[in-house]
C-alpha cells in the first residue's frame, strides 16, 4: 500500500493509506516501488494494480497521481493522473531518479520516464535491451549519471548506456 504522512499534524500522528485521504480516487493498493517525482511533484507507482483491478499487480504497469495531489489517481480531462505500460521485459525491477529523468529497469531492458506535460504528462521510451540489473538495490545515481551491477557486467548511463570494464571479472 502507499502511505501518506502529514507533517503539519505533528510527530505523534501515524501515516495513513492514500486511499483513505479526503478526495481519494483510484489509488493503487499494491506497488513494488513508489517515487515522488522531484521535478513535477507526481507520486509514481511501479508494478502496481490497475484502477479497476484492486490487488491484482501488473508487473509492467506504471501509474501516477494528479500533480501535487497524492490522493487522486483517476485520470480525467481536468487532472494529470494516468498510467503507462513498460514496452519490453516481463517484470519491473527498479527505478532510479536523476536530475533529468527516471530510469526504469525491467528484467531485460532499460527505459527512460520523463515528464512531458499536457496532455500525456509522462512519456516512456526504451534506452537499451539485452542489459540486466542484479536486483532492486543494485543501482546508484550520482549527479546525472547512474551506475549499476548486472548479471555478468557493470554498466553506466550518462545519456547513453555503456559497459564498464571489470578487471577482476571471471570469464
Amino acid at each position: 500500500n502507499i502511505y501518506y504522512w502529514d507533517k503539519s499534524n505533528g510527530l505523534n500522528n501515524r501515516a495513513v493509506t492514500v486511499s483513505t485521504l479526503s478526495g481519494a480516487s483510484g489509488a493503487p493498493t499494491v506497488a513494488r516501488q513508489v517515487i515522488v517525482s522531484d521535478r513535477d511533484r507526481h507520486v509514481i507507482a511501479f508494478a502496481c494494480d490497475k484502477i479497476n483491478a484492486v490487488g491484482t499487480q501488473d508487473p509492467l504497469l506504471i501509474r501516477f497521481s494528479d500533480q501535487e495531489n497524492a490522493a487522486d489517481w483517476t485520470p480525467t480531462a481536468t487532472n494529470t493522473a494516468g498510467d503507462l505500460i513498460i514496452g519490453s521485459g516481463s517484470k519491473f525491477v527498479t527505478a532510479i531518479e536523476t536530475k533529468r529523468e527516471i530510469l526504469v529497469y525491467t528484467d531485460a531492458s532499460l527505459h527512460t520516464l520523463k515528464f512531458i506535460g499536457a496532455p500525456f504528462t509522462f512519456g516512456i521510451s526504451q534506452l537499451s535491451t539485452g542489459i540486466s540489473i542484479i536486483g532492486p538495490n543494485a543501482a546508484v545515481a550520482v549527479n546525472d549519471s547512474v551506475f549499476w551491477m548486472g548479471e555478468n557486467q557493470f554498466y553506466g548511463y550518462d545519456g547513453r548506456t555503456t559497459q564498464i570494464p571489470c578487471s577482476v571479472r571471471s570469464k
